[in-house]
């Protein structure tokens, strides 16, 4: 579906352990942002690492109507420089997830199986989508996104970047706005201002263009509190 050869997977590092992300997590003050407990998350994270493929490669994530995408993105961090949303997307805060991504009830969740999707650098949102759906995978949501960057900084690199197409805003009518948010890295230019080159940058591109730098990111599925599919 490509238009052009998609661009190389990088082999990425493997997640740290569940016990090890609670622990980054209260260090950024997530979980004051959240209003879940230290312990709540400490908690859920032992329960989770102790039960059988749990743990190895697996996120923790904290819902997004408890820790939005615009309180996250300024914790994200690359070579010293603070996250940022991009000047246009001060409505960041309202893209839920699609009709079609099932997210736990719980404040906490866990997403297995993750994948950046290089494989479909150069594809649109609205040919990714569909091709995701059919290999049973499910989009990741913004904030999933920037959580598994906060975890693992390097996730993020230049020409392998992502998109987070499980978060998507609604008009008014219920048509999906056309913009779908991703990640990448910003170059300085523009409105980011030179000061903010090289920083970790949470923007939207056009649901019908492609761009050969950006993937989409998917889970094979995530898990609630109770730990059930």
């Amino acid at each position: 579906m490509s238009a052009t050869t998609p661009a190389a997977s990088s082999v990425l590092p493997l997640l740290p352990p569940l016990s090890a992300q609670a622990e980054r997590l209260i260090e950024l003050g997530v979980h004051e942002i959240a209003g879940v407990p230290a312990e709540e998350l400490r908690g859920f994270a032992a329960a989770a690492g102790a039960a059988a493929g749990c743990d190895g490669g697996a996120l923790l994530a904290v819902h997004p109507d408890r820790a939005p995408a615009s309180a996250l993105a300024p914790l994200l961090r690359r070579d010293g420089k603070p996250g940022f949303v991009v000047t246009d997307m001060d409505d960041v805060d309202l893209f839920a997830p699609l009709d079609t991504v099932v997210l736990p009830d719980t404040p906490l969740h866990l997403l297995t199986g993750l994948d950046r999707g290089d494989t479909m650098a150069n594809w649109s949102p609205a040919e990714a989508l569909p091709a995701l759906t059919a290999e049973s995978r499910t989009p990741l949501l913004l904030t999933e996104g920037i959580h598994w960057v906060l975890q693992q900084p390097t996730v993020l690199e230049r020409n392998h970047c992502f998109m987070t197409i499980g978060s998507r805003l609604r008009k008014p009518g219920g048509a999906l706005d056309a913009r779908t948010p991703a990640l990448w890295i910003s170059n300085g230019t523009g409105r980011d201002g030179r000061e903010r080159r090289d920083a970790p940058k949470v923007g939207w591109c056009w649901a019908g263009n492609r761009h050969t730098w950006l993937g989409f990111a998917s889970a094979a599925g995530r898990r609630g509190q109770d730990l059930g599919g």
